[in-house]
């Protein structure tokens, strides 16, 4: 009798520790869910996103696990076209009930379509856009966002590289910042085409770079002054200051990067700030007569390179002194706005795998120097909010 309690007692303790095993993803699924809002920084789960079909404009996050054709069908193979795909909160998932179909819009179909891109099956991404039915289905159409998740690697600052600025706040944290990533290898305008080849390509095809306001993902040669061909963007518009393509600012990678031509002229030296209209080309970008507002998922790579660029630049060896300021229509001024937009855009689109590379590779290959802000985001407001 007693040895058959003591079988009984080691089934019941076995079964109850099964139950917390199978239980715990699901509660830690369903604590993600009930915390998150939406926002870039903290994506809705797929489910979240099915039971939210309301017309809100929200990020999701979820597995590819292959192209809706119906309402019914999902394909996992021979992909007919780079139009849709379906997200899932597992990478295993085969329910279309529990999958989310997302529309991809044509600036983002050569990077996330499946036709062109099969090997993102099972790759997580990241997804803004309006949740609304889809091949009469829980969905997500007019996409401004698109990303790939986990595939970058986080590497570590240099040891003691900031040392000279850990403690320090308001100007003498600034100061500190400048003296260390002052005085970086500069390079010529003509060697920054090759160096957005390096810093700026595609981590799905390494054929191709990524283009800051459209996303779209487009081959690396194919730079000039053509209207779909990329070329040389400077983030912060060098007519603000003046410094034109001179070595220096002028050919500083932390704030130079691949941009669609056309957009680029339509961007021109426009100040940043919210609102305006949205850019028939590049889908999420808004503009007006004296700002630029860029899409979602690279509003906190905008504020940080000019975050960079307002330290980097201060008025010593013969150099300009960059400042940001709380204003649009800075004209040749030497100033950037605005301030505060850009404070908040950094805090709603945190530092991300893609920034953390681009800046490895600028320090390691060609600058020798760093963007204080993606290394460490609490600086700004350190510098800026106190």
């Amino acid at each position: 009798m007693l040895i058959s309690k003591k079988k009984g007692l080691l089934l019941s303790l076995i079964l109850f520790s099964a139950i917390l095993v199978i239980m715990k993803p699901v509660q830690d699924s369903l604590t993600r869910a009930a915390a998150a809002d939406g926002s870039w920084s903290s994506p809705y789960s797929i489910s979240q996103s099915i039971n939210s079909q309301n017309n809100s404009s929200k990020t999701v996050q979820g597995y590819v696990v292959g192209q809706p054709t119906s309402t019914s069908t999902v394909i996992t193979s021979g992909f007919p076209n780079d139009y849709a795909l379906a997200l899932a909160d597992s990478p295993a998932e085969t329910s279309t009930a529990n999958m989310l179909y997302v529309q991809i819009p044509s600036s983002f179909r050569s990077a996330f379509g499946l036709q062109s891109n099969p090997h993102l099956i099972g790759k997580q991404i990241k997804v803004t856009g309006t949740l609304t039915a889809y091949f009469s289905h829980p969905g997500l159409k007019n996409g401004t966002a698109f990303e790939l998740q986990g595939d970058e690697s986080n590497t570590p600052e240099p040891e003691g590289y900031y040392d000279p600025a850990y403690g320090k706040t308001d100007e003498a944290l600034k100061t500190a910042l400048h003296n260390i990533i002052d005085d970086h290898t500069e390079i010529s305008y003509s060697d920054v085409w090759e160096a957005l080849r390096r810093t700026d390509e595609d981590p799905l095809n390494p054929n191709n770079v990524i283009l800051l306001y459209t996303g779209r993902s487009q081959g690396k040669y194919t730079n000039g002054a053509g209207v779909d061909d990329w070329n040389r963007e400077h983030v912060w518009a060098k007519s603000h200051g003046d410094f034109g393509t001179a070595m220096g600012a002028g050919t500083d990678l932390h704030h130079l990067r691949p941009t669609d031509a056309s957009v680029n002229s339509s961007r021109g030296n426009l100040d940043f700030d919210n609102g305006g209209t949205q850019h028939s080309e590049a889908i999420g970008n808004y503009f007006d007569s004296d700002s630029w507002e860029p899409r979602d998922s690279v509003k906190g790579d905008v504020a940080r390179m000019l975050f960079y660029m307002a330290v980097r630049y201060e008025g010593d060896s013969g150099e300009l002194d960059l400042e940001l300021n709380n204003l649009v229509n800075n004209g040749s001024a030497p100033y950037h706005g605005k301030m505060s937009v850009l404070l908040q855009w950094h805090k709603e689109d945190p530092v991300d795998d893609i920034e953390r590379r681009r800046n490895e590779i600028i320090y390691t290959e060609y600058q020798h120097n760093r963007n204080p802000f993606i290394d460490h985001p609490e600086w700004a407001s350190a510098i800026w909010e106190q």
